[in-house]
Formats: C-alpha cells, structure tokens, sequence
C-alpha cells in the first residue's frame, strides 16, 4: 500500500460523532498531499461553527501519523472556503444519511 492509500485508509477511520460518517465519505477532505517525510491533509467542516472542529482535526492528524508509523510529520490544514456542502458527500454517505 503506497503512503497515500494509508493515507486515505487512515481518514476512513475518522468518524463524525454527530453524523456517524467518516470524514472522506462526507466530503471534508479536500486534498492529501504526500513529500519526503511530510503530509498535509486539507479538510473542512460541515460549518464554520463546528463544535467538533477541534476534535476532528486531532483525530485525522492521530489517525495519518499512526498509519505512518511516525515516518512522517503530519499537517492537517482546516480550511472554510470552498464551504462544504452535502453535494461533497459521497453516494454512500447520502444513502446513510437519507
């Protein structure tokens, strides 16, 4: 598996505790970016206000750095514009959530 697949792997693991989705299935990850020994994960939050935004930062950055092995040193960069929307969500995720 390359870095990027555990990458990706990883994030799968991360859950919304309000909505009971992982972060990549809700469209919050917008971008993975893997160089020599670092990688920054770009994601958002449903809004702005987030309750959870803290948390779910911590949770991504802790989940990447364990599928590394601590090979690498991990950014996780919450941005807001574009601003989510549920059109982010994947197929799966709108099954689930109706």
């Amino acid at each position: 598996m390359t870095p990027e697949q555990r990458v990706e792997a990883a994030l799968r693991t991360v859950v919304d505790p309000e909505l009971g989705v992982n972060i990549l299935d809700l469209g919050l990850v917008y971008g993975i970016d893997v160089a020599a020994h670092k990688v920054t994960v770009t994601m958002t939050m449903t809004s702005a206000a987030c309750p959870m935004h803290n948390l779910l930062a911590q949770l991504a950055d802790n989940a990447v750095y364990e599928a590394l092995g601590g090979d690498y040193e991990v950014d996780v960069d919450v941005v807001f514009d574009p601003p989510w929307s549920p059109d982010m969500m994947s197929e799966d995720a709108r099954r689930l959530l109706g």
